[in-house]
Formats: structure tokens, sequence, C-alpha cells
């Protein structure tokens, strides 16, 4: 069972209207990954009151390698979810009808790290490399990357091999992959923390390689968008999520406490959520969510460029909506 961070609102259901309060509006978000500072608005919203003020019952699930968002929400297990835009659209495109209502990162993240000792030190170099890749939906803008290079990802001669890499990055460290996937604001400062110096590396940021797509975003089921009242509800919690996502980037310390607070597995370190949520403020822009369709047609195009073997095959189309922001008061 899925951990449950449950914001208390002091307003039980219970209660008659005739006591003159009212039942907050329940709503429960499933994150892409553990507990941990890429999360740090809606754990702020939460400890900070923003969520009960806006008569909000917000309950956050943290996810993990084997947790894909597309799958909770389309099980009903979730109102609305986080996840990077090349899953959500690789889902609607099988048949998950998922819109993006915000995008909190206005930035990408990704990387590939390698070491210097395997040689590689440009993208030609992945040549008959091995390259651990996140999957459970992390793995479309590796995948488009490596299309538009023209390397085969079957581990097949002149192309890459690939390995799952978990939510580690003990590939590296063991030397079972030359090139390991990680974030700006994550698994690199992991093997700088495990001994690796930056001149020992060689990182590709995904952003420079042409392969920029959005990252952390928002996204709820189509058909949902057609109640009022759910429309209602999500401006509400996109509102105070942004709110939170304010006062984290303003207050990264305080924010990074908040974060381990929640975290009820106890593995992760207030120095590290730190130095992630300090690098995570770098992706933002702090208070405006509001989707730039330029830059969602920017991650189209990238999707579609696979050649043969694409992340799509076909452009979306509604697969990004204004109208919470409209609803906004």
């Amino acid at each position: 069972m899925l951990k449950r961070f449950v914001l208390a609102t002091g307003i039980a259901c219970g209660l008659s209207l005739a006591s003159g309060a009212y039942a907050a509006d329940k709503v429960t978000i499933q994150l892409k990954w553990v507990t941990q500072a890429q999360f740090a608005g809606y754990y702020v919203a939460a400890a900070k009151g923003f969520y009960k003020d806006a008569g909000l019952d917000v309950t956050i699930n943290p996810g993990g390698p084997d947790v894909a968002p597309p799958q909770v929400i389309a099980g009903g297990g979730a109102d609305v979810v986080v996840d990077w835009m090349p899953s959500a659209l690789a889902s609607r495109e099988k048949g998950v009808p998922l819109v993006n209502i915000s995008q909190t990162f206005k930035k990408s993240g990704l990387e590939l790290t390698c070491r210097k000792d395997t040689g590689i030190k440009t993208p030609a170099d992945f040549k008959n490399k091995t390259l651990g890749v996140w999957f459970g939906g992390n793995e479309y803008p590796f995948l488009a990357w490596m299309a538009k290079l023209g390397y085969k990802t079957d581990g097949s001669p002149g192309g890459v091999k690939v390995i799952k890499q978990g939510f580690n990055v003990d590939p590296l460290l063991q030397k079972q992959a030359d090139c390991i996937s990680t974030m700006t604001y994550n698994e690199y400062w992991q093997v700088i923390d495990a001994g690796y110096k930056p001149d020992q590396l060689v990182v590709f940021k995904y952003s420079d390689e042409g392969v920029a797509t959005l990252e952390d975003g928002l996204y709820v089921m189509e058909p949902k968008l057609k109640d009022p009242a759910f429309v209602a509800k999500m401006a509400k919690f996109v509102q105070a999520s942004e709110k939170g996502w304010k006062w984290a980037a303003a207050n990264d310390k305080e924010a990074a406490k908040i974060v381990i607070a929640a975290d009820t597995t106890g593995a992760q370190t207030l120095h590290h959520q730190e130095q992630m949520m300090g690098e995570i403020a770098k992706l933002l822009d702090p208070g405006n969510g509001k989707l730039d369709p330029k830059d969602a047609d920017r991650t189209v195009k990238e999707l579609l460029s696979g050649g043969s073997d694409p992340v799509i095959t076909k452009k979306p189309t509604n697969y990004w909506t204004h109208a919470i922001y409209d609803a906004m008061k």
C-alpha cells in the first residue's frame, strides 16, 4: 500500500451543516517519485496550511520505481498526478486521456552522467556502451534522444545496451554501466557524495542535446474537466500548490526540513534535501505554473522525431488546458 501523507483539516466530513462547518474538498495527488524536495511545494502547502485555507483536505501519495502515475489515476487511485509530459502523452496515445492542467517545472533537469574513464566524450561514443535508464514512463526522453542519434537500444552491435536503473546510482559506482540517468537535483549529487569528483565525470544535459522535453507537471483525466465542481476544486488545489512552491523556493532550507518531516521511510538526509531544493528552485517559475504552449509543442515535436520508432505516432490534441487557471479567483 502506498504510504500516505495526509493534511488534517480539522473539519470532519460528518459534521452537520447546522453546526456552521463545511466539509473540505478531498484531493488525492499521486507523486512521480518518493518523498523528496522534487515535490516540496505540495508538502509545504500541506504543512503551512495553504490547502486547509483553500478548503481542501489533501492526501499526498509518494511514488517509487514501480509506481506509474498514469496507471494510478486510470485506476481511480488519484484525482491528479505528477508526471513528465513524454510519459503522459505516451499514455494518452495508449488510451489514458491525461490532460496537463499546470506545468510546475519550466526547465529540464534530466542528464546522462558517464564515467570519464570509459572514454566517452561525445554522444558519438555511446556506441556499444551500457547505459542505465529509468523506466515506468521515464524512458521516453532517452528513447527519443537515441532515435535522433540513430542508435538501436536492443543491445545489438553498433547500438547501445540498456539496463533498467533503480532509484540509486549503483550501476555507475559498481561499473555495471558506463553511464546512468541522473537529475541535476538528485542522482548527480549522489554520485558526487559517493566520492566521484566532477572532473571524473562527463555529463550530458538533455536540454543541451536538443531533447528538452517537459518534466514535472500536473495531469488529470480529461472527462473530469467536464465537471465544473472538479475544475473549481483543481483551481483551488493548483493555486494553493503554487503558493507552496513560491514559499519553498524562497525558504529552501526550511522547505527541506518539511520534506524530511513528511518522509516516513527515514531514507532521506537533510543535507541532500537542502541540496536538492536549491537545484529544484532553478527549474521553477515560482508561483506560475501556467503551461506555455510553445514548450508543449516543442515536447511533442521531440517525441514525434523518432524515425521509424517514435515515442508517439501522431500529434496529440486537447492534451493541455488553461481552464484551471481561468477558474482561479
